[in-house]
């Protein structure tokens, strides 16, 4: 049971990237019925996935570290791109999931008969994968990836219509307040590594 879990927590993240993909790289050869689809069908099959894993979880008390890549190490210094799942991680998840595949199916009918319609649910996708990321990650390393692409996220999100003068802006504004988030985020994450050598 325990590897049909860890096998449910890395697909979690991975239906929405799979979507975010499929629509960004094919999505202009296909219609706008089956780009929304893989859109928020993704987060739905994601927010499946997190009810499974909640119930275990709930179920043993008991948390989940999966490691999905052993990418920096040497010496004493090893960094995973892992995930941990515990009772307060599905909480969030449950949220993340649930309200977005709500929002997704809202986005259908909002956005019907706007330009780059596929591309908004691209966007839409990838804010998805960088959330989950924030939520999941096991690391401070993880958590500041998933961090990062929020704010990328949100910069595309808000300046979606770009030939308007006020959204370019207030994108561009929310990029720089975002830029200043960073700074003290990485001075946070350098102080943690120097202090305990560690990034977990």
């Amino acid at each position: 049971m325990s590897d049909t879990i860890d096998l449910l927590i890395k697909l979690i993240p991975l239906f929405p990237l799979m979507a975010v993909l499929a629509n960004g790289v094919f999505g202009h050869r296909y219609s706008h019925e089956l780009a929304h689809r893989l859109a928020w069908g993704s987060v739905g099959l994601s927010f499946l996935c997190t009810l499974v894993v909640f119930a275990e979880v709930l179920r043993t008390g008991t948390s989940h570290e999966v490691v999905v890549y052993r990418w920096i190490f040497g010496g004493d210094l090893t960094i995973n791109f892992a995930y941990l799942v515990d009772s307060l991680t599905c909480a969030w998840l449950l949220v993340v999931t649930g309200v977005g595949f709500l929002i997704h199916i809202y986005s259908v009918g909002y956005m019907h008969g706007e330009e780059g319609f596929t591309r908004f649910f691209t966007y839409m996708n990838l804010f998805m994968v960088s959330m989950l990321l924030l939520v999941m990650g096991n690391n401070y390393l993880v958590l500041f990836i998933g961090w990062e692409g929020v704010g990328l996220c949100s910069y595309l999100l808000i300046g979606y219509y770009y030939d308007k003068v006020s959204a370019a802006k207030a994108a561009s504004k929310a990029f720089v307040v975002n830029r200043i988030g960073d700074a003290g985020f990485l001075l946070a994450i350098f102080l943690v590594f120097v202090n305990f050598k560690t990034l977990d």
